[in-house]
């Protein structure tokens, strides 16, 4: 289990980096511009090879680098970062992003309104079209779809008060240390996409909320630093992960039908369009979950048996398959 080192500032912002150079003036310098001062900024580098770290040194140097290796991938970045991180909570931040000035201080005053929150996700808009949403906080259907709210849609004051939600976006998502202590960080073998859905999942069972703060504006570079076949690939594969290792028992039971209508839907619309490169990678993903099955289900074992909360309850925060978002 994940382990605090002693606690020398209140918030921790980690930033996942793989040769992405030009996206760092950008994210930096609107983290060096907040109103809030006591934060620490760790950008865990992926092993880049474009100059990253010598320009951070350069004219960043207050940031922390947590340099790996090798590319971990978005998991393994953000846990090392986590890991050397010491503040009481944990911000995960992607390089593609520009935060106002309020941001981080907007998530501290939420945690401290709101005790029963284990972590809050910000409102994200598209970095070019500043009035259209990328996510107001994470949903996950009862059918296994997982998605973003209000994605795409118009900001014109649908997603301005404060409510609980499924889940974070982990580009820019804040979480409690303590939480993190309990349920355990990022489970590595995502590597990258719908990681932030499965630590949902389990804070979740262990009784955590997730509040959407809508006073926390993020600007997305939407697939600046990713996407294309890379996110068809793991998206096909980690929401199969979802199924196999969170999902609970009951409610496959009650839903299966759902559920194996949506896989059904998905992979026939790929096969379809088998031509297209993403879609080819979208069934290699579904194709890859197979073979790492009996490792998730040996995850779920564990999983399943730290519930805090009732089934009742899950369901409550699950979204109806005909909920229009």
């Amino acid at each position: 289990m994940f382990k605090a080192p002693m606690i020398k500032g209140r918030v921790s912002i980690v930033i996942p980096h793989w040769n992405a150079k030009p996206l760092l003036h950008t994210c930096l310098t609107a983290l060096r511009n907040q109103t809030y001062s006591d934060i620490e900024i760790i950008v865990a580098d992926n092993a880049s090879t474009d100059g990253s770290q010598a320009y951070i040194r350069e004219y960043f140097p207050e940031v922390i680098i947590e340099q790996l290796p090798t590319n971990r991938g978005f998991t393994g970045a953000c846990n090392a970062g986590i890991r050397v991180s010491s503040g009481e909570y944990i911000a995960l931040l992607n390089n593609d992003t520009e935060v106002e000035p309020t941001w981080v201080a907007e998530l501290v005053s939420a945690f401290e309104r709101h005790p029963e929150a284990g972590f809050l996700a910000s409102k994200m808009l598209l970095f070019d079209q500043r009035d259209h949403f990328h996510t107001a906080g994470d949903y996950y259907r009862v059918d296994g779809r997982p998605g973003n709210r209000g994605v795409w849609q118009k900001d014109i004051g649908q997603y301005n008060q404060e409510e609980y939600v499924f889940s974070a976006c982990g580009g820019s998502s804040i979480y409690r240390r303590t939480m993190l202590e309990q349920i355990g960080l990022l489970d590595d073998d995502f590597f990258f996409s719908c990681e932030d859905l499965d630590l949902a999942w389990r804070a979740q069972f262990a009784g955590y909320k997730c509040l959407y703060v809508p006073t926390a504006i993020v600007y997305h570079q939407l697939s600046a630093s990713g996407g294309g076949v890379t996110a068809s690939f793991y998206d096909g594969r980690n929401s199969l992960f979802l199924l196999m290792k969170d999902y609970p028992t009951a409610l496959w039971r009650k839903y299966w039908r759902y559920i194996l209508k949506a896989q059904w839907q998905e992979t026939s619309a790929a096969i379809k369009a088998w031509r297209g490169k993403a879609a080819r990678a979208t069934l290699r993903g579904k194709l890859s979950a197979i073979r790492y099955m009996p490792k998730m289900l040996a995850k779920r074992r564990q999983v399943q048996r730290n519930w805090q909360v009732t089934l009742d309850y899950i369901e409550s925060i699950l979204t109806p398959i005909e909920a229009d978002l």
